[in-house]
């Protein structure tokens, strides 16, 4: 690219699960506007989401998100040099609905097309924010459907050093939540009724691989809370929420849980990368006690933590259009027979 396509305007659609969102940002950096549709209102009555319902809402909400962007970025399509879309991964359904926008714009218009992974776009969004180029680094991906780590050498260039085992930390959130009687969305529950709790109460497990290789795994700590809320009987009924004793307890405990492990095992990585830099992204690094744990605990080892603002963190097209910028500069463009795909 020139030195004036620096200033390059990128509209970003995303559409992987259940937000449908649309961003424009010029330079991968200056963010000018951020439209989202959430259906977690719609998918609270299932506890989770219904992948048909789901691409129903982003067939409908998809122009209208897209035109509220453009509108408060005072932009027109005129102005946009290219267009960026989340390819992978996702629900396949919603996925489609994005990139079926996407071409059909990119078609009309005679604009650059680009695919976007969901999940280094994640990591790009903990750089956005910042003025310096933090790389090489660790990465550390964390939501309802990810928990990994990576190492990251540039913005395009990501190699995975570890993943979960079984559930991704934002899925043992939603568990734990609903054997609380929370409700859905699970994670911000819990870490509001954690607030009113000692974590110290409860020793719930911390996974750590027998054979000191990194990695995650949830399933135990969920599985204890439910054994200790439940009782060992497994055809016991959950208790209602209200017969619940210590229930701000039990949440406190849990989240401390978690965080620990996630945590430790992305220091793990630091070390054995020699690195001195981690970014944290995904919806999970919204959590008030993962941000300040992994803060303190990173700078007491000479380690950097950087993490987005909360509003980049969840699902968001400010990091599709960001990393798009990336990717458009790279060269990397698609054609029209670009594809969505589920991993």
């Amino acid at each position: 690219m020139s030195a004036l396509d620096r200033r390059a305007l990128v509209l970003g659609i995303e559409s992987s699960c259940d937000e449908t969102a649309a961003a424009l940002v010029r330079g991968g950096r200056e963010i000018l506007s951020s439209s989202i549709h959430s259906q977690a209102a719609i998918h609270a009555q299932w506890g989770g989401v219904v992948p048909e319902v789901a691409g129903r809402s982003h067939l409908v909400k998809i122009m209208p998100v897209i035109d509220d962007a453009l509108a408060q970025a005072r932009v027109t399509l005129d102005d946009i040099d290219a267009i960026a879309v989340t390819t992978r991964p996702g629900l396949i359904g919603s996925l489609l609905i994005g990139v079926s926008a996407a071409k059909a714009l990119a078609w009309v218009r005679g604009l650059p097309l680009v695919g976007v992974h969901h999940i280094e776009a994640h990591v790009y969004a903990a750089t956005m924010e910042h003025d310096f180029a933090p790389y090489p680094c660790i990465a550390l991906v964390v939501s309802g459907g990810h928990t990994a780590l990576y190492r990251a050498e540039s913005p395009l260039d990501l190699h995975l050093l570890a993943t979960t085992r079984d559930d991704a930390a934002g899925e043992a959130f939603d568990k734990v939540a609903h054997v609380l009687g929370l409700g859905y969305p699970g994670g911000p529950r819990v870490s509001k009724l954690a607030e009113s709790g000692d974590a110290r109460t409860f020793s719930f497990p911390r996974f750590r691989a027998k054979d000191g290789s990194l990695g995650f795994s949830f399933s135990g700590v969920k599985t204890a809370v439910l054994y200790h809320v439940r009782g060992q009987d497994a055809r016991a009924a959950t208790p209602a929420a209200e017969d619940i004793p210590q229930r701000a307890d039990v949440a406190a405990s849990f989240e401390a849980a978690v965080v620990d492990a996630l945590v430790e095992e992305t220091l793990r990585a630091v070390r054995r990368e020699g690195l001195s830099t981690v970014l944290v992204a995904g919806g999970v690094a919204c959590n008030r006690r993962l941000r300040a744990d992994m803060v303190t605990r990173a700078a007491a080892v000479g380690v950097r933590a950087l993490f987005p603002s909360p509003a980049y963190c969840t699902d968001n097209a400010v990091m599709i259009a960001g990393l798009g910028y990336e990717v458009f500069a790279a060269g990397r463009l698609a054609d029209l027979a670009l594809d969505a795909a589920s991993r």
